[in-house]
């Protein structure tokens, strides 16, 4: 029986416009929608009167004019950004250029996994470096509100999820979204260390989540189960994928995400490897070749 994940799509958007959301916490859209973004990158404003903005996007000026202007009557105090994708710190360095602000961030892109040396990765914002270093415990004080930072890796070796702890309020970037799953792309993005982060979540008592992408999240550790569910259903698929003899990457897409449009199955290869990686670090299966998405593999 497939793992049922309560999606919820049901978020309308109005781009350039500052919205409540939540008392203390406003969200603002980047019109930059994708089959990977949804609708856009929302971008959050917590606080009032001295704010942090978290996640300010991608590089469109347009979206940090809308930012700026929208908060002409207050300061920009920090600038938060969850990991180093496109569509989430670009936009980091115009606006602290506009406001002073510093960055906060655990590192840059890959520095998750510096023994990887990363230089280049497909959407990957190569040039952010956090003017302060966030690691798991960091704590960061504003005017109003307090943050803590848990160390998320997994979609990205980086990844921060920012808890408001007095209001169990949580921001978990992409690590958990309500209207999709999440890409894990390697050699950044890693399966274990994503599925290990799913389960230091699960045992929280956030009461809900606020990700960058989507509505908000009212049952965190109902879907978090349920994505969890999702995950160990594709190894399932895999190992009976190779039971069969299709050894390789490119004749397991089909099969194990046949529920995905094929104009997808690119990226969807990429999690697949990603979990044959993931497969390969438990001894429950063997690359014969090496760990190559161009590899192949059988059960051990």
């Amino acid at each position: 029986m497939a793992a049922e994940i309560p999606f919820n799509r049901n978020f309308e958007v109005n781009y350039g416009a500052i919205e409540s959301v939540a008392p203390g916490i406003r969200r603002i859209t980047a019109n930059n929608p994708s089959p990977f973004t949804f609708r856009g990158t929302g971008t959050y404003i917590l606080g009032e009167g001295n704010v942090a903005v978290i996640d300010p996007g991608p590089d469109q000026p347009e979206h940090v004019k809308a930012i700026v202007e929208g908060l002409k009557n207050e300061t920009v105090s920090h600038i938060l950004i969850t990991h180093t994708h496109n569509d989430h710190s670009p936009a980091a360095k115009a606006l602290k250029e506009i406001t002073g602000a510093p960055t906060y961030g655990f590192g840059p892109h890959g520095s998750g996994k510096p023994a990887l040396k990363l230089t280049a990765q497909a959407g990957g914002d190569m040039d952010f470096r956090p003017d302060e270093k966030t690691q798991d415990g960091s704590v960061i004080y504003g005017n109003d509100w307090r943050i803590s930072c848990l160390h998320t890796p997994g979609h990205t070796s980086n990844h921060i999820c920012f808890s408001w702890d007095e209001e169990k309020v949580l921001f978990p970037g992409d690590q958990v979204m309500g209207w999709s799953t999440s890409i894990v792309s390697p050699p950044d993005g890693d399966m274990g260390d994503y599925m290990r982060s799913l389960d230091e979540l699960l045992v929280r008592d956030d009461k809900i989540y606020y990700p960058t992408h989507g509505p908000e999240i009212l049952q965190p550790q109902k879907l978090i189960s349920a994505f969890q569910d999702h995950r160990r259903e594709r190894e399932e698929k895999i190992l009976a994928c190779l039971k069969l003899g299709n050894d390789t990457i490119d004749q397991m897409v089909q099969t194990v995400y046949e529920d995905v449009s094929e104009s997808l199955h690119a990226a969807a290869a990429r999690s697949l490897f990603a979990t044959v990686i993931y497969l390969v670090e438990q001894k429950k299966v063997e690359a014969i070749e090496g760990l190559d998405i161009d590899g192949r593999y059988v059960i051990r």
